[in-house]
């Protein structure tokens, strides 16, 4: 959901309707050429579409971030599939997947949506053949639905998502069209699918073409040893690299496998479904009146920032599919406005 990606044109409209002669350079993709911007006084080069990196100068307000969303379609409720991995090394989180999956029941709505899960070896994707969960069911039927459901030593959920949802027949009776898609990968070694996308551009490709763009991602995975709660830092090899790039590409929620309690990231995972109506910024602002929202990359002003949360709120709710993009200064001595500079754990990314 949060980026630090901002348009060339957003980044012009963006700093150009700042004051103070503040002094930016701002370093295109891939070595590309480089925009600096001084006193009001912009010179302009060609840089491709998409900024990656930005690196503000000295200047009177901090550094700017950019937290960015795309805006849920209105869509007719959900189907969500969680595809995990049934290897035997997965039995020590069989009491964190049960409780991700009880925290997921009780945080969706009283109606609408519909609950299957599955083996990431495609093979048994592909004829996974039971009712999926429904309003009204319990952690008692997901249990039974666990026990019930096939097993393969194939770790490969990108292509156990393929088989399930084009290739299975009985998933054609249940799955529904107009509804929108929630996919949850877990697995403690990385994807390693190599029939439909040994390539993870045509997985990306393929799953953001399905349900008018209201496909969404989560994984529950190794991540990287830095970044790792485990005991042990995990095997590089067993990290999901591959999972999290298309997670983040989806703006999803990615949970260290290693966390004592899933529920947090697999509530936060299912409220990503919902429109947005308003946005808790990553940093504190530094001064209010550097805020600028681009919706499709046009200048917005239908929305208003409260103080006291750290909250822009909007008075016309972006439109489904809308790509939202908030900027704003923040110090990056002091990010979360505590006076310390401490870190809350939170990047934004």
């Amino acid at each position: 959901m949060k980026k630090t990606l901002l348009t060339i044109g957003a980044m012009i409209a963006f700093i150009t309707g700042c004051t103070g002669g503040i002094d930016y350079v701002v370093h295109a993709p891939g070595g590309g050429e480089t925009v600096y911007i001084y006193e009001d006084v912009i010179v302009e080069v060609e840089v491709p579409v998409y900024i990656e990196v930005e690196v503000p100068g000295e200047t009177e307000y901090g550094e700017i971030w950019v937290d960015s969303f795309d805006q849920p379609q209105s869509v007719d409720g959900v189907d969500i599939l969680w595809i995990i991995d049934t290897s035997g090394s997965m039995h020590r989180w069989d009491a964190q997947l049960m409780a991700g999956i009880e925290a997921m029941l009780e945080a969706l709505p009283e109606s609408g949506w519909r609950l299957a899960m599955l083996s990431n070896d495609p093979t048994q994707a592909a004829t996974e053949a039971q009712f999926p969960l429904v309003p009204g069911d319990d952690i008692d039927d997901a249990m039974d639905m666990y026990n019930a459901m096939g097993r393969g030593g194939r770790e490969e959920g990108f292509d156990a998502a393929y088989e399930y949802v084009v290739n299975n027949s009985y998933a054609a009776t249940w799955m529904r069209p107009d509804a929108a898609l929630l996919v949850v990968m877990v697995s403690d070694e990385e994807d390693q699918s190599d029939a439909h996308f040994p390539d993870i551009a045509n997985f990306k490709s393929w799953y953001g073409s399905l349900r008018g763009g209201s496909a969404f991602l989560a994984s529950i995975n190794n991540v990287e040893q830095a970044d790792s709660v485990c005991t042990s830092p995990p095997n590089p090899i067993d990290i999901g690299d591959r999972y999290m790039e298309a997670t983040n590409f989806f703006g999803g929620v990615v949970v260290d496998i290693c966390e004592e309690d899933w529920s947090p990231g697999v509530t936060d995972a299912s409220a990503r479904l919902e429109p947005y109506e308003e946005l808790e910024l990553t940093y504190v602002v530094s001064d209010e009146s550097t805020i600028r929202v681009f919706i499709n990359g046009a200048l917005n002003w239908d929305w208003w920032y409260q103080p006291s949360d750290n909250t822009v709120y909007f008075n016309v709710i972006p439109a489904g599919n809308d790509h939202v993009e908030i900027a704003y200064h923040y110090d990056p001595d002091d990010p979360y406005g505590t006076g310390s500079g401490a870190d809350t754990g939170d990047t934004g990314a």
